[in-house]
């Protein structure tokens, strides 16, 4: 009898998963009696990395013929439900049907989604660069400023959150203002930051940079402060304080995608579920968690996974390998991740590249922005659609980071 192995979504960690999986069978020369499969809505890796800029022509790339190859069956759809005492799901199709579907073993892999807080007007009025469609909607608004009459409220951009999204928004912003209003065109951009400094959240000791970019770039900083409410024409910060736009960008932080908080054991506040060393849910029954709806331990130092494509990439091929090992034989590998790198892109100023949780400074400026554009058209991106090429890289060691 055919044993199974679900994945529940094809973004960087699970495609990562399903490729380690399978090669881990083909390893164990299972090929015949364990099969993977992938649940979600498109068989393509969307690159969230980068969302934020304006050209999106080639940020969901197809891993159709990737799957195919490594003999991987995708499903188009959403898992809904989870049954970990029966070890099945509950699968919403794409054409608005239902499956039951069983599995030897489960990866959630379902990444995760922006936060969004109970502030009055964000579901109404703001934008977000979330997903590819919340980023090709900002987009096409975008454009439409161009064919409205100048005001206060058309000529400003108010980004709200001052993490790497928001930060890679705000600077990249004056850049498309200028190409869609015109180069001598007057506008504003806004950074609304709950740090007492801009970027603060990443480390003080980056803060110098992310001031000298953001004022290279002309955007204007409100530090220590948070969005009240936001209306269709202006928005209100909690320093009382009225900014008139149509357009606010809401960068507020990350939670794991919902799906997870159905599965059994404990759960971190971002939602993730505390997996164990080999990236299982320890109170599940044959589920294992990764990218980001785990949390995981990426050293003995106390660091744990962030949610990024980066940690993505290696806690997919943990979890595939380890999901398919359990099942073939083959000895578990545990997840562990010591080299830690950041890489943000700041607009026309550049980008800064540091290294190690304490996030030392290595690169700053053009040879940063070189290092970033290599990062998001290409270190990222799916592989060719060979099996041979596929599989080598597909090993639960294997690092990608500089």
């Amino acid at each position: 009898m055919t044993k199974r192995i679900v994945i529940a979504g094809s973004g960087f960690a699970g495609l990562w998963a399903s490729l380690s999986a399978s090669r881990a069978i083909a390893l164990a020369n299972r090929q015949d009696d364990v099969e993977v499969m992938v649940v979600s809505p498109t068989p393509a890796l969307v690159i969230r990395p980068r969302l934020y800029e304006a050209a999106l022509d080639g940020v969901n790339p197809s891993v159709s013929k990737l799957l195919a190859v490594i003999g991987v069956r995708h499903l188009p759809g959403v898992v809904e439900t989870i049954d970990d005492a029966k070890r099945t799901i509950t699968v919403v199709t794409s054409n608005g049907g239902f499956q039951k579907i069983a599995y030897e073993r489960f990866v959630c892999a379902t990444g995760s989604q922006l936060y969004r807080p109970a502030i009055p007007g964000l579901s109404d009025y703001a934008f977000d660069t979330d997903q590819l469609e919340s980023a090709a909607a900002l987009e096409v608004h975008l454009r439409s400023l161009a064919s409205r009459t100048s005001s206060a409220a058309r000529n400003t951009v108010v980004i709200a959150g001052g993490g790497s999204t928001g930060l890679e928004t705000a600077t990249e912003m004056p850049i498309r203002l200028r190409a869609i209003l015109g180069r001598d065109a007057a506008f504003r951009v806004v950074l609304i930051d709950t740090a007492e400094r801009p970027g603060g959240s990443l480390g003080n000791e980056l803060t110098p940079y992310f001031a000298e970019a953001l004022a290279f770039a002309g955007v204007e900083v409100r530090n220590g402060l948070r969005v009240d409410t936001i209306a269709e024409h202006a928005v209100t910060l909690s320093s009382g304080e009225r900014i008139e736009t149509d357009t606010l960008i809401w960068a507020g932080g990350m939670r794991a995608n919902p799906l997870a908080a159905q599965i059994p054991g404990e759960h971190d506040e971002l939602g993730r579920v505390i997996g164990d060393a080999y990236l299982r849910a320890p109170s599940a029954n044959g589920i294992f968690v990764t990218g980001d709806t785990v949390r995981a331990a990426t050293d003995d130092l106390g660091n744990v996974a962030a949610m990024s494509c980066q940690h993505a990439l290696s806690l997919g091929r943990v979890a595939g390998h380890n999901a398919a090992a359990e099942i073939v034989g083959l000895p578990l590998h545990p997840y562990s991740q010591k080299k830690y790198v950041t890489c943000i892109d700041l607009g026309e100023w550049g980008a800064l590249y540091t290294e190690g949780w304490d996030r030392q400074v290595r690169l700053t400026r053009d040879e940063a922005k070189a290092l970033k554009r290599d990062i998001n058209r290409v270190w990222i991106y799916p592989p060719e659609a060979d099996h041979d090429t596929a599989i080598s890289i597909a090993n639960p060691d294997y690092i990608i980071v500089p």
